[in-house]
């Protein structure tokens, strides 16, 4: 009867599977073997180049296990090295072949057998070349290492891209550069997560259905997100070894972003998701004891009642489409009635900022050369250095000024008020969001969370006393709701005498110019997603802008 065996077969490198180390060469050197000695083969381990230092010890183990479940006596390997690298293989091998006086394992191109009878001077010879295997695997690392360096001091990651960039170029140029569309699912996976309406196991899903996938082209997992959201990559840097600095890749979310997503990811009572999420959670205060009004479902109706946050006289509860009666109101209140005081707004901001609108436009496009332009100086420099047409100072010294012009550019970019080219048109979209406020509230196709954002986006403060509701507006509809009643009185038809009675004309004033104040708060910022449970304050409300309201008004029109 044949002797069972299990063959092992493992390349180490891209390198050597290229120049005729493969996987296939050497399985097929190892059964010409097998069929010499008279060996029956029962079973193959292959180690592709690929596998990482866990699978490669996963398997290793798995094979010994196997042997000693089967009672199989016999390893083929190519060569020592194949097997082993360390002194610890070494010894799990060496007590494997202790274990039982028939078990052996052939080295092939060695021509070596390790087995109890092996002579005093073979296994000096055996440990030399564990050694040898052990001194190439910490030269290896080493030089690794080294590689690494000189990547990172080139401003370049030595690792494999992350999700939302790609890597290019030949073996020794490589770079990272975003990788549309998983570059914005990314970003977007940020801004969600920023914006206090999705939890991690929330987003998952979301950012799944939109189309985010790992590197296997499966699910991003609730832990991975949570490591690609801790990742300061996304936002231009780079940590390796524990230190952090500026990568030479394009950022693809800002620094005040990450950190923003940072925060929330430890703060110590991050907010869980809840399948039924009432309309009014957290937007609504008791107005005698400034206590947040709780809303619970009894009977298959939302209701409201003071959680009694201090000592409070109030009782009872309103249900939720009583309240929702009463806040109704405050919503006429900044309407405005006629469509055509939205084209004279129009006129009168675009008229007021013509100036302003040329030099940022100026200002802007500046910048953008000023980044192009280093740019090419750091890729040049990078060319120069790989290829060593320039000094290595000198090389290092351009790509350091460069990349700092860029960063100063970049940061002048971001600080550059874009909302003044975009003012007239967030002026202009907040009050054309006046003219059907009340109707997108009520909406059938607007969800809870754009109900709760717009909530956000009207109101500071909503109160409670009594069941009697009141409301305060944020600065933005403050305005609307003072101007609106006059600009409605304005634009009213009004009988005008004439000799027939019967023309009526519209009666015109002049508009009035906002204050800088009002300004701010129709200004166009990059962030489209605002928290739906956050109290809008003057820092964060201008976080709205006229895309979101846009938005809005699109609902009123279109299906989902």
């Amino acid at each position: 009867m044949k002797i069972k065996c299990v063959i092992y077969a493992r390349v180490s490198s891209k390198e050597q599977e290229d120049t005729g180390y493969s996987l296939d060469a050497q399985l097929s050197l190892l059964k010409e073997y097998a069929e010499r000695k008279g060996f029956d083969v029962v079973k193959e381990y292959r180690i592709a180049e690929s596998a990482s230092g866990k699978q490669i010890r996963k398997i290793f183990t798995e094979m010994l296990e196997y042997t000693a479940k089967h009672k199989i006596s016999v390893i083929l390997c190519e060569k020592i090295d194949r097997l082993t690298r360390t002194p610890k293989d070494a010894s799990i091998v060496d007590e494997w072949v202790k274990g039982d006086l028939k078990r052996e394992v052939h080295f092939i191109k060695e021509s070596f057998i390790l087995n109890q009878n092996t002579k005093a001077h073979e296994n000096l010879v055996w440990d030399m070349k564990v050694a040898i295997a052990r001194f190439y695997i910490n030269n290896l690392s080493e030089e690794v290492k080294k590689g690494q360096a000189q990547k990172l001091k080139m401003g370049g990651y030595p690792s494999r891209a992350k999700i939302g960039y790609k890597t290019i170029g030949e073996k020794g140029h490589k770079h990272h550069v975003v990788n549309p569309p998983m570059d914005g699912l990314m970003r977007e996976a940020f801004e969600k997560y920023n914006s206090g309406n999705y939890s991690l196991s929330r987003l998952v899903e979301a950012i799944y259905d939109k189309g985010l996938r790992n590197e296997k082209g499966g699910k991003v997992l609730k832990s991975r997100l949570h490591e690609l959201l801790s990742d300061p990559f996304y936002c231009g840097k780079m940590v390796w070894n524990d230190k952090a600095q500026n990568g030479s890749h394009e950022a693809i979310i800002s620094p005040e972003l990450f950190d923003s997503v940072q925060t929330r990811l430890n703060a110590k009572h991050g907010g869980k998701y809840q399948k039924h999420l009432p309309l009014y959670k957290g937007k609504v205060r008791c107005e005698e004891c400034k206590g947040v009004i709780s809303w619970y479902l009894s009977k298959g109706k939302w209701r409201g009642n003071c959680n009694h946050y201090k000592n409070c006289s109030q009782a009872g509860t309103i249900l939720e489409t009583e309240f929702e009666n009463r806040l109704l109101p405050f919503f006429n209140a900044v309407v405005m009635k006629n469509p055509r005081i939205v084209e004279k707004l129009t006129k009168a901001l675009k008229d007021s900022h013509k100036e302003e609108i040329t030099e940022h436009t100026r200002q802007k496009e500046n910048l953008q050369r000023i980044i192009k332009s280093s740019d090419k100086i750091i890729e040049g420099a990078y060319r120069g250095k790989l290829l060593e047409e320039l000094p290595l100072e000198i090389c290092e010294k351009m790509i350091k000024d460069a990349t700092d012009e860029k960063n100063s550019a970049i940061k002048a970019l971001e600080s550059l008020s874009e909302t003044r080219t975009a003012y007239y048109e967030a002026g202009l979209a907040i009050h054309e969001l006046a003219l059907h406020v009340k109707d997108i509230y009520k909406c059938k196709h607007i969800t809870k969370d754009e109900q709760r954002l717009l909530l956000s986006y009207v109101f500071s403060n909503i109160n409670l006393l009594a069941g009697k509701v009141s409301a305060e507006y944020t600065p933005g509809f403050k305005f609307l709701a003072d101007w609106a009643p006059k600009l409605n009185n304005n634009f009213e038809p009004t009988k005008n005498p004439s000799i027939n009675g019967a023309s009526g004309v519209l009666s015109v004033q002049p508009i009035e110019s906002m204050t800088p104040e009002v300004k701010k708060n129709f200004e166009l910022q990059k962030t489209l997603i605002l928290r739906h449970d956050s109290d809008v304050l003057n820092q964060n409300h201008d976080k709205c802008s006229a895309a979101r309201t846009r938005t809005w008004n699109h609902l009123l029109t279109h299906d989902p």
